[in-house]
């Protein structure tokens, strides 16, 4: 299956502007044979927590029913980023749409910035549940940005779920893009699992982003990767064989050692 990670600029509080860049890149990504194409966090708002108070929605109206019909119109799944208000409440939201335009499975960011200037707690709240969903051959396990951080969710998307392939759409920023890249090779390489990246680049209210979107094997091979600084759509192909070959190499789960933890 061919997988594209779409790294954009978003225009805070311009949703169709920003509409208009995710239509450009489905585009894209359609034509180069893609049947998923993913995009980093809060794309329909950007990512600053005075404008997404101001214009979250919820998903019967903004972005969503536009991406529903982007999907079916190009005849491709799409995971993205963006607001889920729910009466008072705001979700920083992921949202999995199938090539037919239908939504199968969303997912609430479990884990909130507390950093300034990025503190999510006073306009978020938190989700409680991890959520996956099966895609042909592969069952695809939802996360957000700061997720990354949190081994233990890619854990548990793995052993709970099932999940092989982990996609994460994220807003992280320069000053930790070291961080950004290995943090997203361990948790392909620990769980043996492909991990698809699609992170932001511009600057939202003062916060720059650090791009570095890419495609992770199982093995910890980086296959697609982008700049730190551009806007670029990266694609590769991801192959059941090539998880059971690296799983049947090194059986890590079944070494672990659950009498000690």
């Amino acid at each position: 299956m061919k997988i594209a990670a779409a790294q954009i600029a978003c225009t805070p509080g311009d949703l169709e502007a920003n509409l208009r860049t995710v239509n450009d890149f489905a585009s894209r990504a359609k034509d180069s044979g893609a049947e998923l194409v993913v995009f980093p966090e809060m794309i329909d708002t950007g990512y600053s927590m005075p404008v997404i108070q101001k214009h979250a929605t919820s998903w019967n109206e903004g972005a969503v029913p536009q991406l529903q019909k982007m999907a079916k119109q190009l005849s491709l799944a799409i995971i993205a980023g963006v607001s889920d208000r729910d009466g008072a409440r705001i979700y920083n939201g992921q949202v999995f749409i199938d090539a037919g335009g239908n939504i199968p499975a969303k997912y609430r960011k479990t884990h909130l910035v507390t950093a300034a200037p990025l503190d999510e707690r006073p306009v978020f709240t938190a989700g409680d549940a991890f959520v996956s969903y099966k895609l042909d051959k592969f069952k695809l396990g939802l996360t957000i940005c700061y997720d990354l951080r949190f081994p233990e969710v890619c854990r548990a998307l793995a052993l709970e779920h099932g999940a092989n392939v982990f996609v994460n759409s994220s807003a992280w920023p320069f000053p930790r893009l070291e961080h950004l890249r290995i943090l997203a090779l361990a948790r392909a390489i620990e769980n043996q699992c492909y991990l698809i990246l699609a992170n932001r680049v511009g600057i939202d209210d003062g916060v720059t982003f650090c791009g570095t979107s890419a495609i992770i094997d199982p093995y910890g091979v980086i296959v697609a990767a982008a700049s730190a600084d551009r806007e670029e759509l990266i694609q590769a192909e991801i192959s059941e064989d090539v998880i059971n070959s690296v799983r049947s190499r090194m059986a890590v789960f079944d070494h672990r050692r659950q009498d000690l933890y």
